[in-house]
């Protein structure tokens, strides 16, 4: 498995943990604070499609996990 492909499951994981956690009308409701970190995640996305600048990947690759190019 590389990089990228952890990245987006990661981040795909994310996103619906922190959307059922910050949704009022789910079962297992928090607070709605968590939907910053929803935000935060899709921001991060957004602006590493520009930069190629990826923390998550950076981490990744300290571990030996290749990339996909």
């Amino acid at each position: 498995m590389n990089a990228e492909r952890i990245v987006r499951i990661v981040a795909g994981f994310f996103i619906m943990l922190s959307l059922s956690l910050g949704v009022e009308a789910s079962p297992i409701f928090v607070s709605s604070y968590f939907l910053f970190f929803t935000a935060f995640v899709g921001l991060n996305l957004f602006q590493s499609g520009f930069t190629k600048i990826c923390p998550l990947t950076n981490i990744l690759s300290v571990f030996g996990i290749k990339s996909a190019c």
